[in-house]
């Protein structure tokens, strides 16, 4: 949603995008050339349709087709959030006013998650 504060942080350059990532591996992304990046966290967010397909090789996505969560932070796999997906993510989550909680609620799981890793590299 490019609202004026998207814009601004893309004005500033602090924000960008990249084609989307050709999978995933335990501690990261495999881009479509081939090569991997680690990662310290991933907010996989629905569209209009669950896509959980790049999951699948991670052995998170359970036989119902959902992804075992404690609120939005997948439980099978440190470093996953989803984010959207209805009453598995929070109180109607796949709603524009449900999200805004669920998003919030996720940044400071987000947080609490990278802050022990960041205090231990100083």
């Amino acid at each position: 949603m490019m609202v004026d504060s998207v814009k601004e942080a893309r004005d500033r350059g602090v924000l960008g995008s990249v084609r989307p990532f050709a999978g995933f591996t335990r501690t990261g992304v495999v881009w479509a050339d081939g090569h991997e990046e680690a990662v310290d966290a991933v907010i996989w967010c629905t569209g209009f349709r669950p896509a959980l397909s790049l999951l699948a090789g991670l052995g998170v996505v359970q036989p119902d087709g959902r992804v075992t969560t404690a609120g939005t932070r997948a439980t099978a796999l440190p470093g996953l959030w989803l984010v959207g997906y209805g009453s598995w993510t929070g109180f109607a989550s796949a709603t524009l006013i449900g999200l805004g909680r669920s998003a919030k609620a996720t940044v400071h799981d987000i947080q609490a998650f990278l802050v022990p890793a960041q205090a231990g590299q100083a």
